[in-house]
């Protein structure tokens, strides 16, 4: 029997991001982090064949980043799966292939921006249905609010990214935003951490969606740009992309602890 005493006021622990005592732990935590992403993405399905790509920084060998080998589905990734790839695309640990495309646009995104730690992309099918109308997200909910002022459009579409300047010029345009939208393609976003980069996708795509619900059904009302300022800063900032995070984590680990491995 459990008794409770109202007078009470206990210390409340409140979850932060983790610190590290040596490289190879922070290593760990970001593939860890990364394979959970994948599995998340094919749960949410976000896997399109082969297409589609997540990132993470080298803590150690910062010009590297780890990335999930080319043709393995999403749901069987785990931690010891990814490759490391390094600024010239060359696989200098695993034994699987490189995406081109993963490699041409996240090398320029993670040189062009020092502060991402992961990017996150894949052919999630309402951010493509976004994406062939060549507009942002509009601040329709609060969800959406998280990119209000904070993402880009990309209106340069010239077939699968296979090229180092098409890579620039999608860096370029996403600029110091956590998102861009790639016109006829899709969506990514990045984030100071894994945990906010993957995150900000799944909750941009969800909003994609809602933004296109909304326009099929009637003709919905944007919030006055002082109140989706004002949500930005409630649920935009890389602490909530974070924070956000983390339950959807703490499933997936339940429910596929390989992923771990």
């Amino acid at each position: 029997m459990t008794t409770i005493d109202p007078t009470a006021r206990p210390t409340l622990v409140y979850p932060t991001p983790p610190t590290f005592d040596s490289v190879e732990d922070e290593r760990l935590h970001r593939r860890q982090r990364l394979a959970a992403g994948f599995r998340l993405f094919s749960q949410c399905g976000f896997d399109e064949g082969v297409a589609g790509h997540i990132t993470a920084r080298d803590p150690e060998f910062t010009d590297h980043f780890w990335v999930n080998p080319f043709g393995m589905h999403f749901s069987q990734i785990r931690a010891s799966d990814l490759i490391l790839v390094n600024e010239h695309g060359d696989v200098v640990h695993g034994n699987r292939p490189v995406n081109r495309a993963a490699f041409v646009i996240h090398s320029q995104v993670h040189a062009a921006r020092p502060d991402a730690i992961a990017a996150a992309h894949s052919h999630s099918i309402h951010g493509k249905a976004l994406s062939s109308l060549r507009v942002g997200l509009e601040p329709l909910t609060q969800d959406a609010c998280a990119f209000f002022d904070d993402h880009a459009v990309f209106d340069d579409y010239s077939g699968v990214v296979l090229e180092v300047d098409e890579g620039q010029r999608i860096a370029k345009a996403l600029g110091s935003h956590k998102a861009v939208i790639l016109a006829n393609h899709g969506l990514l976003t990045v984030g100071d951490t894994v945990d906010s980069a993957v995150w900000w996708f799944i909750t941009m795509e969800r909003s994609a969606q809602a933004q296109l619900l909304a326009h099929a059904a009637g003709k919905p009302v944007s919030l006055a740009p002082s109140t989706a300022k004002l949500t930005y800063d409630q649920v935009g900032s890389e602490f909530a992309g974070w924070f956000q995070f983390q339950p959807l984590f703490d499933r997936i680990v339940v429910a596929q602890p390989d992923l771990l491995d």
